[in-house]
């Protein structure tokens, strides 16, 4: 290793393991998309991190990712699962897509004002790339509504792959059903008085009630119509008010917003000028 790229690994050692002082936790880094060349190194990732500390049942990752296969986050749930009984996720710039999948396996989920998520239109490879599924069924709901067709547009419904539509209206509905199954286990397993709805302040919170809850936040998420925009950045004040999700707002709390932010800036820094894709970080692995 070279004399610049021992520093900036020494660098980014020190402040993750400052980050791991303030959460007690095993700290990781992932950057980049999710998809499933990376399940295996994941797998490894994360088991030689837990050989060093095998006692430590608290884990924090750093999420920046563009999305990817909602069924490789599936299995890096599983993983990381096995290993940990607390989840974190600090989210200091963006995690779309799939990567909001992924958050809502958390125990807890950090972002401060200028963090996003994304709506979760889960993302089927097409064979070149990965392409949002929902923009498809829309279309073709579109068309086969349509009274008049163009004969463009009739030749288009007619070459479409039904078997391809059908894997489609299933990549939906496994997204809606992860995060109604992880919702309920992880991030509401402690919610158990009502507190911010009028007509039940104060009174416990049934299971039937945090998987409605779960739902109705998947169901939102997956709604093209409304957020526009597989690309659309869902910011906190949307996630509190909109999707009415708790998260843990560190906008106000300065000194671990600038450890985060030192921490990151220098990560994706590092990552952006040397042009890598994917990248995973840990106090012993770099």
């Amino acid at each position: 290793m070279d004399l610049f790229l021992k520093a900036i690994a020494d660098r980014l050692k020190d402040l993750l393991i400052e980050l791991e002082k303030h959460f007690e936790a095993d700290v990781v880094s992932y950057y980049g998309e999710i998809n499933p060349f990376y399940e295996k190194p994941f797998r490894d990732f994360i088991e030689q991190l837990k050989k060093e500390k095998p006692e430590q049942n608290r884990l924090v990752i750093i999420l920046n990712t563009p999305g990817g296969s909602a069924e490789i986050t599936e299995k890096f749930v599983a993983i990381i699962r096995y290993h940990y009984r607390e989840v974190y996720f600090i989210i200091p710039d963006y995690a779309m897509s799939a990567g909001t999948i992924w958050c809502m396996s958390g125990d807890k989920i950090y972002m401060d004002y200028s963090s996003s998520l994304g709506p979760i239109d889960p993302q089927v490879f097409n064979g070149t790339k990965y392409v949002p599924a929902l923009n498809y069924l829309e279309k073709v709901d579109e068309l086969i509504k349509k009274e008049n067709l163009t004969q463009a547009e009739f030749i288009m419904l007619r070459e479409i792959d039904l078997a391809e539509l059908k894997s489609y209206e299933q990549a939906k509905n496994l997204t809606i059903s992860l995060l109604e199954d992880w919702l309920v286990k992880y991030k509401f397993k402690n919610w158990s008085i009502h507190r911010s709805n009028p007509e039940k302040l104060n009174k416990s919170v049934t299971e039937e009630e945090k998987k409605e809850r779960a739902r109705e936040i998947a169901v939102k998420l997956n709604d093209t119509k409304y957020w526009h925009s597989h690309s659309r950045a869902i910011g906190i004040d949307s996630i509190k008010n909109i999707l009415r999700l708790e998260v843990e707002d560190y906008s106000e709390n300065p000194l671990l917003r600038d450890l985060i932010r030192r921490y990151n800036d220098t990560l994706t820094g590092y990552i952006l000028r040397s042009g890598i894709e994917v990248f995973l970080h840990s106090r012993n692995y770099f």
